[in-house]
């Protein structure tokens, strides 16, 4: 096997990874997409592998972006401060090692619904405004996941244009 196919078959790899991290908020998503985009198409340097790299870290960006842009705008709408999501986030980790795959979303809604009610003292409105983040940032991660699986797709494209054409 020579040193190219290696780093496709590597940053292939990675990528998958950076597509699970859109998911499991634990792994890395759109960041290591366009590192990795960026390290795959320097060691390639070819202009097929450039152009699919660069035109991947577009969408990753465009991705990342608008999920953080959405999140950020309900939350500031419904007056949510970032205390309430720092706890769910740490409820979200205690609840991976507590129940593997479902205990990180189970563990970021009740710590976010527990960081409202303190905040709030009406469990209405804390539900509500729990509802709403969730809502958000699920929306968010199928933004986001959409940009990196979008890049992954060019990325293999442009392996393809590659190593065949």
């Amino acid at each position: 096997m020579d040193a190219q196919l290696i780093a496709t078959i590597i940053a292939g790899i990675v990528l998958l990874v950076s597509v699970a991290g859109t998911i499991v908020p634990i792994l890395p998503g759109s960041l290591l997409t366009v590192v990795t985009l960026l390290v795959w198409a320097i060691v390639m340097a070819s202009p097929a592998t450039w152009v699919a790299a660069i035109v991947g870290m577009v969408f990753a960006i465009l991705g990342w972006a608008s999920a953080a842009i959405l999140t950020g705008r309900t939350m500031r709408a419904r007056n949510i401060p970032r205390g309430p999501v720092l706890v769910g986030i740490v409820c979200a980790i205690i609840g991976m090692f507590l129940l593997p795959v479902v205990g990180i979303f189970l563990g970021f809604a009740i710590g976010l619904l527990g960081a409202e009610y303190a905040r709030l003292k009406d469990f209405r409105q804390a539900a509500s405004s729990s509802w709403a983040a969730l809502k958000s940032m699920g929306l968010g991660m199928v933004f986001e996941f959409a940009g990196v699986a979008t890049a992954t797709s060019i990325f293999l494209l442009g392996s393809v244009i590659y190593f065949v054409g």
